[in-house]
């Protein structure tokens, strides 16, 4: 079993941009044409992703795997922040973004205008089991987040990073720290996974605990811009 894991979100990328903007200008619908799968970085994100590449410059060696969401933000991030080194990436879609079904691109004056019974399933059912129609809760993602450590751990070395997305960094929270529902909502609630964040986690007595979570000081070092971006109420920017 990998014994340190360090879980990363992408850069920013050009629906977190659309994304805030249509929500500020209150539209509907955030206007962005690519499918989520395609969404690249922004500026800010390329020099976020170059910014993590200096962080991760003096500990690469130390790193055994490297991993990463097949979606293009994710691998454009890991591409620009390992440089040249050659370094092999795994790919695996059960790291992907969590997926909106019928609300994907809406924000959220377009998901009480055109969802509004949405907006009371979630009330009842919370953020953490509501499923978009067509798309997923936290618990789905948490069901392939299984089935990914599980095979994760006999490939992955003693020491790894992961390339993802904000869902994907704390639903592993919830996964891999056994918190409760109740917990990790609340956690969520007081933290957020900024753009080319570092959350760091460590295996102590055959458990792991968090070490830091949502690091960006390799950001703040070189005056890269620090980004949040926060998913909530299941409209989440790209």
């Amino acid at each position: 079993m990998v014994r340190e894991l360090w879980l990363a979100r992408h850069g920013e990328s050009v629906g977190n941009v659309a994304a805030s903007r249509a929500e500020a200008e209150g539209l509907e619908v955030i206007p962005l044409e690519l499918r989520d799968a395609d969404v690249p970085l922004s500026p800010t994100g390329v020099e976020q992703a170059e910014a993590l590449g200096r962080w991760l410059h003096g500990r690469l060696s130390g790193i055994d795997t490297v991993w990463s969401s097949p979606y293009l933000r994710a691998r454009q991030t890991l591409d620009l922040a390992l440089g040249g080194t050659g370094r092999a990436v795994f790919s695996d879609e059960r790291i992907r973004d969590r997926e909106l079904g019928v609300l994907d691109l809406l924000t959220r004056t377009g998901v009480q205008a055109r969802f509004p019974t949405e907006l009371a399933r979630r009330r009842h059912l919370g953020k953490f089991y509501h499923r978009p129609p067509g798309g997923e809760s936290w618990a789905d993602v948490a069901l392939r987040l299984r089935s990914f450590f599980r095979d994760f751990g006999d490939t992955a070395g003693d020491r790894a990073l992961i390339m993802a997305h904000d869902a994907i960094v704390m639903v592993s929270l919830y996964v891999l720290l056994g918190l409760t529902e109740s917990a990790l909502l609340e956690f969520a609630q007081q933290n957020v996974v900024g753009n080319a964040s570092v959350t760091h986690l460590e295996l102590v007595d055959g458990r792991f605990r968090l070490v830091e979570f949502g690091i960006v000081e390799h950001l703040r070092v070189v005056g890269a811009p620090v980004t949040l971006h926060p998913g909530d109420e299941d409209v989440k920017p790209r």
